[in-house]
């Protein structure tokens, strides 16, 4: 990974998101601010409706604020066009959700296989980058499996691997232990765990303090204002 240490990894200042809704203005986000350092593992909290979901999109670059500004290793991605935020998406963020979006026809290899066509890559480094990722999640030996040949706790580590394959700076978890058992939850944290330990930077969306508190950095989100929480225990 290109690491330079000179500026945040990830810095937004007086960020304002509006939806409008049967006619009324919702601020979904009021005006937060926040740095996120190379290799950080920061948890963001929050109950259901406090934002945390929308500012997720914004730091993925799925979406776009009001108002304020967002830097992704100094370049202000608020000002881009749609197509080089695509690419910022595909090259810098790697994304886990709650469930999985694994295609279920395609074997876990396949699935792990697909950002990196769309990057462009050719077919034999994308498939070396494939393995090598689902090696490093210890499902080497299930990569021709299809997901519903998979445990929950296995589909999460294939969604892994695929944020993993294209070697991007950033792994933003939505609720990524939200849809599996507290067993199988406590692995896939240890994992992101051990991934933040090799230099990885992970941003944790979760509405569970036992989760975020596996994180080095809890900061909490309340009716779209921030707040610096406790550090993890």
């Amino acid at each position: 990974m290109d690491v330079r240490r000179d500026e945040p990894l990830i810095r937004v200042e007086a960020v304002t998101k509006e939806y409008v809704m049967g006619g009324e203005v919702l601020r979904a986000l009021n005006g937060v601010s926040l740095t996120v350092g190379y290799g950080e593992f920061v948890a963001i909290i929050g109950p259901s409706g406090s934002g945390k979901s929308t500012l997720m999109n914004i730091l993925g670059c799925l979406d776009t604020p009001t108002s304020g500004k967002y830097w992704l290793e100094g370049v202000e991605v608020n000002r881009l066009r749609d197509s080089r935020l695509a690419e910022i998406r595909n090259r810098k963020i790697g994304f886990i959700f709650q469930n999985f979006n694994l295609l279920p026809k395609l074997t876990a290899l396949e699935n792990v296989e697909l950002p990196l066509i769309y990057r462009g890559m050719r077919s034999a480094e994308r498939r070396e980058r494939a393995v090598e990722a689902l090696r490093k999640v210890g499902l080497g030996d299930r990569m021709r499996h299809r997901p519903p040949e998979l445990s929950g706790g296995q589909q999460q580590r294939v969604a892994i691997a695929r944020a993993l394959a294209g070697d991007p700076p950033i792994l933003l978890g939505d609720e990524p232990t939200g849809a599996l058992d507290t067993k199988t939850g406590r692995e896939v944290l240890r994992l992101l765990q051990d991934l933040n330990r090799e230099g990885r930077t992970i941003i944790l969306i979760t509405h569970d303090m036992d989760v975020a508190r596996q994180a080095k950095r809890i900061v909490r989100i309340v009716d779209g204002v921030l707040h610096e929480g406790d550090g993890a225990a």
